[in-house]
């Protein structure tokens, strides 16, 4: 890490449809925010990905399902069936709140599906199916157009147990290493580190939440001045079953 972290909001970028070229859209308001910098972290809001993914869904196709309907309470029973069948595991439930395992391994709200900053009335926005694919691919596109390698993370804001409020996790990440492990070191008392790891894609994910916002219509931020160059997955920030204590 350096001593000084930016934050660099990418505005100007238009509402997304599916097929459309995320990569490119990022490079032109990047450089309209004065470019891309070798080892800046570029965080792209996960509807964004979805977005131009397809992953949408229209409610008025779907036929919600007994369970659906049960678990929905007052709520849109079509919205609760989209949620189950984006779980392989329903980890809580008191309707009409559900927390549950996606098919990635993430434990969320609502598996994941969302309604806002969805495309429409009556639609909803599903997870990537594969954010580690999307935030390579993201990359790619980007040092493809720039000759400029940069970190992408494919952030989501996902709620904490035990805590109020949320906060954006990485889900995908590319061209850097989400975790920085400290086992083995010692703190300035000389006391051995035996099981501290840092989430640091999704600290990166967390900061850039604070001048992407969920209604300033900001899909992307480059963080600049970090240090977290090397390479790993999203995946490996999910907590392991046999050590997962909460369950």
């Amino acid at each position: 890490m350096t001593g000084e972290v930016r934050l660099i909001p990418l505005r100007g970028i238009p509402e997304l449809d599916e097929g459309d070229d995320l990569g490119a859209m990022l490079v032109e308001a990047a450089a309209r925010a004065g470019g891309l910098d070798a080892g800046d972290v570029l965080v792209v809001a996960q509807k964004a990905v979805s977005k131009v993914e397809g992953r949408i869904v229209h409610l008025s196709d779907v036929e919600p399902s007994a369970r659906a309907r049960e678990l929905a309470g007052d709520e849109d029973a079509r919205r609760m069936e989209v949620i189950l069948r984006e779980s392989r595991d329903l980890v809580r439930t008191r309707p009409p709140l559900v927390i549950a395992e996606t098919s990635h391994g993430f434990v969320c709200a609502s598996a994941g599906v969302d309604a806002s900053n969805a495309t429409g009335p009556d639609t909803v926005v599903l997870l990537p199916r594969d954010p580690d694919h999307s935030a390579r691919r993201l990359r790619a596109r980007i040092h493809e157009l720039t000759g400029v390698d940069v970190g992408v993370i494919v952030s989501d804001s996902f709620g904490r147990a035990f805590r109020r409020g949320t906060t954006d996790v990485a889900l995908g990440v590319s061209g850097l290493a989400p975790l920085r492990d400290l086992r083995g070191q010692r703190d300035s008392a000389g006391y051995e580190l035996h099981s501290t790891e840092i989430a640091v894609a999704d600290e990166l994910a967390g900061a850039a939440e604070l001048v992407m916002g969920k209604t300033e219509g900001v899909p992307a931020v480059v963080v600049r001045g970090v240090a977290v160059a090397g390479e790993g997955s999203g995946a490996d920030l999910l907590m392991p079953r046999e050590r997962d204590l909460f369950r």
